[in-house]
């Protein structure tokens, strides 16, 4: 079979040291112990504002030795051979072909070992990049680091799935006149990526992501509170979503301040905010209007507008469609 991104080719040596050099211009700095001049590594990688993906192998055995970079997720994927790794709070974990991955901590030092048939797919998320998007999925903000569990088990449906998301954007950024060239597609299968990688990980956000965490806490506003999500575009007044929690307003408004700690509406309107930013991220703004995309969303006064999306986001709706 041919490695995955043969187009993008970065590196192939037999250099103990051009291989270091590689690989941390692509990912991160480290020390690699190895033999000197008897590797077959090879590296492709293509890089983009949401992520890079990358295939490499060492054809040896190798251990790389890396320091918290502070900046960015590093997700290891086994596709051949296995690895060894353990990090600095004594974590440890052994990835097999297509069974298991790696997510290395922003805040971490890690070590790697690989054998010699060990082949890896390897993104590199930045910060900015994964915590945005797990806050439009949240529609909240993300202010920490997120503490996936060491191991990724690619055996589960969500694991699999992210497997093949990444699969498949690889083989497609391979194929000539594919998604290289459509901007829009890639960058839709990249935030697919980004979805995938949060559902198959765990960490502290799961319950949340899943729903389970909201379902439990929130008692009777829960089916409000769901009916807000799946129909956020619609009508909605504090009379409507009283009938939808069988309360009456009185009781929703309390119920709200007690458990959200927010207006009933102060909530439909945060939900909406974060339906426009998800719509301004994935849009094309050559032809995407602010106004337009705010309208769809319930936002008719645009100052107004301005002004909550700006004290939500810490940034103007036309940096967003920019961005």
């Amino acid at each position: 079979m041919q490695p995955y991104l043969g187009s993008s080719p970065v590196a192939a040596t037999r250099s103990l040291e051009e291989a270091r050099e590689a690989v941390a211009q692509v990912y991160l700095p480290h020390e690699l112990v190895g033999p000197r001049d008897a590797m077959d590594m090879r590296l492709n990688a293509v890089t983009d504002r949401r992520l890079t993906v990358g295939y490499l192998t060492y054809g040896a055995e190798a251990e790389l030795t890396m320091p918290a970079v502070e900046d960015a997720y590093h997700v290891n994927l086994c596709v051949t051979g296995e690895t060894r790794a353990h990090r600095g709070d004594g974590g440890r974990h052994l990835t097999l072909a297509g069974r298991d991955g790696l997510v290395l901590s922003p805040v971490q030092a890690h070590t790697v070992a690989w054998t010699p048939e060990a082949e890896q797919l390897i993104l590199k998320v930045p910060r900015v990049s994964l915590e945005a998007h797990l806050s439009d999925l949240l529609g909240r903000p993300v202010a920490d680091v997120v503490d996936f569990d060491y191991g990724l088990d690619l055996t589960t449906g969500a694991g699999q799935t992210l497997l093949a998301a990444v699969r498949f954007l690889c083989t497609e950024l391979d194929r000539p006149d594919g998604l290289a060239a459509m901007t829009r597609a890639r960058e839709e299968l990249e935030a697919f990526v980004l979805t995938s990688l949060l559902h198959a990980g765990r960490h502290q956000y799961s319950d949340a992501l899943a729903g389970r965490e909201r379902t439990r806490s929130l008692g009777r506003l829960a089916p409000v509170v769901e009916h807000v999500e799946a129909h956020a575009d619609a009508d909605l007044t504090p009379e409507v979503l009283a009938r939808v929690g069988c309360v009456s307003v009185r009781t929703l408004h309390a119920a709200f301040q007690e458990q959200l700690g927010e207006s009933p509406m102060s909530y439909v309107r945060r939900i909406r905010l974060g339906r426009v930013r998800a719509d301004l991220l994935a849009a094309d703004p050559r032809s995407t209007r602010v106004t337009d995309v705010a309208m769809r969303w319930g936002f008719f006064h645009q100052s107004r507008f301005a002004q909550q999306y700006r004290r939500q986001f810490d940034e103007l709706p036309s940096a967003t469609l920019h961005r």
